[in-house]
């Protein structure tokens, strides 16, 4: 139950939708946690869906972790 209970921590939407629309997608739609696309060192999985540049359907998650330089995010789409 606790598990259950941090899971939106583990998430970081605003970021995920920032990250989404800087790479060039649109109408980008938050999904919530991913358990799988991060590496172990990141510390939310934000999944999302969106469409590309040429008006197709994407899947995805954005990956955020905490650096001594600032939060950096990694976008990786499914494929």
């Amino acid at each position: 139950l606790a598990a259950a209970l941090l899971l939106p921590a583990c998430s970081d939407p605003e970021a995920a939708v920032k990250t989404a629309k800087a790479h060039g997608f649109r109408d980008v739609q938050v999904t919530g946690h991913r358990w799988t696309g991060c590496g172990r060192d990141d510390d939310t999985s934000t999944g999302f869906t969106a469409f590309n540049q040429n008006g197709d359907a994407v899947s995805g998650v954005v990956c955020s972790n905490w650096s001594p330089f600032g939060k950096t995010n990694t976008l990786r789409i499914d494929e």
